[in-house]
């Protein structure tokens, strides 16, 4: 009899990785997965708000370990699957949630800002998906959630890099995809729109913010949207692959 069968919680015991676990959509992840059974390891780099999601996780009864972690660099990565392999088990579930958004303008030239987003957004997701998928393979078995967004299936102004960082998540995965099929792998796109989280606030183009600031009054979407998004993902029969899941509010359709 399986765990979940025993719990009554459709992820028991599944060892699940989430980067940019610190705030907003990954926080929310981390305690969705986790309310459901799952083993979290929480990555990001402020350790501080990791540790306070540990004992918050921990106070409802949840497991979860917390391991600083920079997705950018490789040997990072490396050793946030080592620890979390060696702690909790081999790794079911991994979510790339981990990124970054800046609203700017092509013309306004901030190249730290476009610098930032690719090796984040595109490097980032990369090394994590290679820290996992050898043994994924070998066990044939394990999913991968890429965090996306509605700006990877359309341009939007003001988002033209942002906007090519997700094109490449959603490429990668597709390509991916099809690479593992008959490998017991499944790959999974999660594209939401407008989020109530903190992305906005990273944004120093006023132009460019401003512009977005006017362009809708409609109630945007929570975090815990997101996450009961990916939680329906990763709870299907094996058999099943939710390959993508568009996510917006009601009245914001790309």
């Amino acid at each position: 009899m399986s765990n979940a069968h025993v719990t009554g919680k459709r992820l028991s015991g599944k060892v699940t990785i989430v980067t940019g676990a610190s705030s907003g959509i990954g926080e929310a992840i981390a305690k969705g997965l986790a309310s459901e059974g799952a083993k979290v390891a929480l990555a990001a780099r402020r350790i501080e708000r990791l540790e306070d999601l540990k004992k918050q996780i921990e106070g409802e009864g949840g497991i979860a370990v917390c391991i600083q972690t920079d997705v950018t660099k490789r040997e990072e990565v490396k050793e946030l699957v080592r620890h979390t392999e060696s702690v909790l088990g081999p790794i079911d579930i991994l979510v790339n949630n981990a990124g970054v958004m800046y609203y700017t303008m092509m013309k306004n030239l901030k190249e730290d800002q476009w610098e930032r987003q690719i090796d984040l957004n595109c490097k980032g997701l990369t090394n994590c998906i290679g820290g996992v998928l050898d043994g994924m393979l070998k066990r044939n078995s394990g999913h991968i959630v890429n965090l996306s967004s509605d700006a990877g299936r359309k341009g939007f102004p003001g988002l033209a890099v942002y906007s090519g960082t997700k094109f490449y998540v959603e490429g990668l995965s597709q390509a991916l995809r099809q690479e593992v099929s008959g490998e017991g792998i499944r790959v999974t796109c999660i594209q939401p729109g407008d989020v109530k989280t903190e992305l906005l606030s990273h944004t120093t183009d006023t132009e460019a913010k401003a512009a977005y600031d006017g362009s809708s009054n409609c109630k945007i979407l929570e975090p815990s949207d997101i996450a009961n998004a990916v939680i329906y993902a990763t709870t299907q029969p094996d058999y099943v692959g939710i390959n993508e899941i568009l996510i917006e509010p009601r009245e914001a359709p790309v």
